[in-house]
């Protein structure tokens, strides 16, 4: 899943593709490197960045952004939103999935994806609480049960959904976000009990950089390819990244380890 956002305020300036031409030829060359999915997002939900915007600006960022790609790719569109406002007009201008990091909270989101017929990836939210206290893996793995279980109310068949443990969005836990993004991504195999296929997102995230001392997103394309393989050793099925080609060769050797491990 290649990552483009149309949002000046995203943490990754190099991901931020606003021009027409820029966002047509970066989604084609992801398509041609490999990505499966083109996932595109108006507004940033990192959570230590101050990046609120209006719904109808955001609206309007994500169905113009998302226009361009669906016209240029041949590969799903995914539109990055927790409003179903916004969800609703980026399906209308193309999009085929609902990337909600909020884990379907609103509960108009869920009717909408199952009217579309959408696909539908749901992330683990912190939602205020303080999940620390307990193991952050049986944490996410309750707040992700939870979504599935909205997801499953709303009428959206499993088949069309994927889990996401949110790496990156706890920073208010009783223990440092670095170490709970550790502990989390080694859990991952546990998370597979849910009954549904991982979506990891690791891509220049902030955990990486306390790990390598790299401050600067732009420095931190060799542990992001480091964490997506050792995701996909650990059970994911799909990656969100930033950076395509490496990343794509990065899963392939990951996949291939998996296999001669599963033989």
């Amino acid at each position: 899943m290649a990552a483009i956002n149309v949002s000046p305020e995203s943490f990754h300036a190099g991901s931020v593709r606003r021009d027409p031409a820029g966002l047509a030829a970066t989604a084609a060359a992801m398509a041609r490197a490999g990505a499966a999915i083109i996932d595109v997002g108006a507004r940033s939900t990192a959570p230590y960045l101050a990046t609120e915007i209006t719904e109808e600006e955001e609206a309007e960022r994500l169905a113009r952004a998302i226009a361009v790609v669906a016209r240029e790719v041949a590969v799903p569109v995914s539109a990055d939103t927790t409003r179903p406002a916004v969800a609703r007009a980026a399906l209308d201008a193309g999009a085929t999935i609902v990337n909600d990091v909020s884990g379907l909270r609103d509960p108009a989101m869920g009717p909408l994806v199952l009217e579309r017929r959408a696909g539908l990836v749901l992330v683990a939210s912190p939602a205020g609480r303080d999940a620390g206290r307990r193991d952050p893996v049986d944490g996410v793995a309750a707040l992700l049960a939870e979504a599935l279980a909205r997801a499953r109310g709303a009428g959206v068949p499993d088949e069309r959904i994927v889990l996401d443990p949110g790496i990156g969005f706890f920073r208010s836990e009783a223990m440092p976000w670095d170490e709970w993004d550790v502990r989390v991504l080694a859990g991952l195999g546990r998370l597979l009990a849910l009954g549904r296929p991982l979506c990891v997102g690791v891509s220049r995230k902030s955990f990486l950089g306390a790990i390598t001392g790299r401050e600067a997103p732009a420095g931190r394309l060799a542990g992001s390819l480091a964490a997506a393989a050792a995701a996909v050793l650990l059970g994911a099925s799909v990656i969100r990244a930033h950076d395509v080609p490496e990343t794509v060769d990065a899963v392939r050797v990951a996949e291939r380890l998996r296999r001669a491990g599963e033989a």
